[in-house]
């Protein structure tokens, strides 16, 4: 390229403009070709014809080199452009490909994750092998969260209000101390399974993390909010909403109070047995598969539920039952959801036994020297198959915390205490009587006395029923806590764990009572202690729930576990066992929004 263009510039040095001969029209374009399959060399070497004219000899070889030069600089315009279009080309598709490629990863990674992914093998889930909670609870997803429980229930059942959220985070009466960080933001009040539903779907899209309360009575922290989210109170949900007095079952909303349902029962002459704590409300009750005074005789809330509804993690609506009696089809998951503590799934309805009233009923108190003495007689008359209706444990301080509360009619002794709960015809209910007090005197007894009417009665029973608030009233200051837990044991070992418990309590310096339904081997510690005695109180509850263990027996016989034996129950059932249970929480609450960090941990250090 270098030599054409000096060829160039020669030529147009030689030949002037006025000297052109294309410019003289002395020779046209047509003549000018020229064929160049020879080298320069041999270019070179050409001779002009001795009849030619040098001149224009010269001026067609200037001539030719110009058009050659021409020619060269259009394909190397060609090139250009060609090169410039095909480079353009060249991007589009790198970028076409990088595009490409970014919608095949994508796609592959959609196809990864909506596939069936293998299950796991395993039967059980240890905690290192469980999936973190997958819970959002930051306060933008929160409010616009707010935004779908309004449309849901109405603005008028959400509250966010300071004392509100407080309320439903702990009790005063409850084992577990709330951390600041631990309230819900807001309260939803649904009025129905629907609600219910809605609520959850919303929760579960938006994985916010949820707890369900009924009577906010339970003692272990169940309701606490450990991770923030939502609190869905039941309490709008109280109605009955079907009765069938001659097949004697109740269809009830979990919102019912035990006793509003046996006033409404009376009416009918029927009654439901399981008698917990005043307050107690039906979902409460089937959460922590509770019992009462009449356990003894009639058993616990697992023997009086036919069928629940129950609303899941994901807002499906599940039925556990129909409304017979008995039934074999399929899984029992009645069974499975009672004493769940609202971890599986939140209970809106439940088909409920009920039975007709005794048609006599008494109440005897018998007082011993000591509680060793008094649980030896609750085991005399269980080995004599005396079916009575109940009876309860009270030692001499819990007597003496009754006498000071002033909640009673009458001054007791301040002494351990039976109370029996006699039922049957009139002359059943005497041999009843007749029997016990034989056997009573045989441990020891003191004093015995017995009912001779209603009234009577109620005010003997009325006793056992102000045992923790008559606790409580004893309270040095606002810095004091309580701290309620109970255990169950088999009943030839009832004498012996309650009064070791006793003689620990005493030892430790605390203010604390017993009192249980010993007829089953279930009896309750309750304790008061400030922050400096806190370590005090935990060494009394561990030394009763490890003797507990011991003996074969249970760390909880109707409280249920929530946050404070989480860590027992691993004892007394072992790492396989939880393990289990565990692979179903996250089998039926994948993102662990219900209730969590009850009953099995699911993540390290919560």
């Amino acid at each position: 390229m270098a030599s054409s263009k000096c060829v160039f510039r020669l030529a147009q040095a030689t030949i002037r403009p006025s000297e052109s001969v294309l410019h003289r029209g002395l020779l046209q374009p047509a003549v000018v070709s020229r064929n160049f399959h020879t080298s320069r060399c041999c270019l070179d070497e050409k001779k002009p014809n001795k009849d030619e004219d040098p001149v224009s000899f010269r001026l067609s070889l200037y001539q030719s080199t110009f058009d050659r030069i021409q020619r060269e600089r259009a394909d190397s315009d060609r090139f250009a452009a060609i090169r410039d279009v095909t480079d353009t080309g060249r991007f589009g598709a790198t970028v076409a490909y990088i595009l490409l490629s970014g919608a095949i990863a994508a796609g592959a990674y959609w196809l990864g994750k909506s596939a069936p992914k293998d299950l796991a093998p395993e039967s059980t889930t240890s905690l290192a092998q469980a999936q973190r909670p997958q819970l959002d609870a930051r306060p933008t997803t929160l409010q616009a969260a707010w935004v779908d429980f309004c449309q849901i229930v109405g603005k008028e059942n959400v509250s966010t209000s300071d004392d509100d959220c407080k309320a439903h985070s702990g009790s005063e009466w409850s084992s577990y101390t709330t951390k600041p960080s631990e309230v819900p933001f807001a309260i939803v009040y649904p009025n129905s399974t629907e609600e219910v539903s809605k609520i959850m779907k919303v929760c579960h899209k938006r994985k916010i993390p949820v707890t369900a309360l009924s009577g906010g009575t339970s003692l272990e922290g169940h309701f606490a909010p450990t991770r923030g989210g939502i609190c869905i109170d039941m309490g709008r949900m109280d109605k009955i909403l079907d009765f069938h007095p001659e097949d004697l079952d109740i269809v009830v909303q979990p919102a019912i109070g035990w006793e509003d349902l046996n006033e409404h029962l009376a009416e009918h002459n029927m009654f439901f047995p399981p008698d917990p704590g005043p307050g107690a409300k039906i979902g409460g009750m089937i959460g922590t598969g509770c019992s009462g005074t009449n356990a003894f005789r009639f058993g616990t809330m697992r023997e009086w539920v036919v069928s629940l509804t129950v609303v899941m993690a994901d807002g499906t609506i599940v039925k556990t039952r129909r409304r017979p009696r008995k039934s074999s089809a399929g899984y029992n998951l009645t069974q499975m959801f009672i004493g769940s503590e609202g971890t599986l799934g939140i209970c809106t309805e439940a088909i409920l036994k009920v039975t007709i009233l005794p048609a006599n009923q008494s109440v005897a108190v018998a007082t011993f020297p000591t509680i060793h003495d008094a649980a030896q007689c609750v085991s005399k008359v269980v080995g004599a198959g005396i079916q009575v209706n109940g009876m309860e444990i009270l030692d001499d301080v819990q007597m003496r915390c009754i006498n000071d509360s002033g909640t009673t009619a009458r001054k007791w002794d301040e002494a351990a205490t039976l109370f029996f709960k006699f039922a049957g015809t009139k002359n059943g209910v005497k041999d009843q009587i007749a029997v016990v007090q034989k056997l009573a005197k045989e441990s020891r007894n003191r004093k015995f006395e017995f009912a001779r009417d209603e009234e009577e009665a109620q005010e003997l029973w009325s006793a056992r029923k102000e045992a923790l608030w008559s606790v409580m009233a004893k309270r040095r200051d606002e810095s004091d806590h309580v701290w309620t837990t109970d255990v169950a044991v088999p009943i030839s070992d009832l004498p012996n764990i309650i009064q070791e418990t006793k003689d620990k309590l005493v030892e430790s310096g605390l203010l604390g009572g017993i009192v249980g339904h010993v007829g089953d081997g279930n009896f309750h510690t309750i304790l008061l202690y400030n922050d400096a005695e806190k370590k005090t109180a935990e060494d009394v509850v561990n030394f009763m729930v490890n003797r507990a263990i011991e003996m074969e027996g249970t760390i909880t016989g109707e409280h249920g576990v929530g946050i404070k034996k989480r860590g027992n129950l691993i004892d007394e059932l072992g790492d396989n066992t939880i393990n289990a249970m565990r692979k179903l929480k996250q089998a039926y609450d994948p993102y662990c929004l219900l209730n969590c960090d009850k009953i099995v941990q699911m993540e390290a250090g919560k």
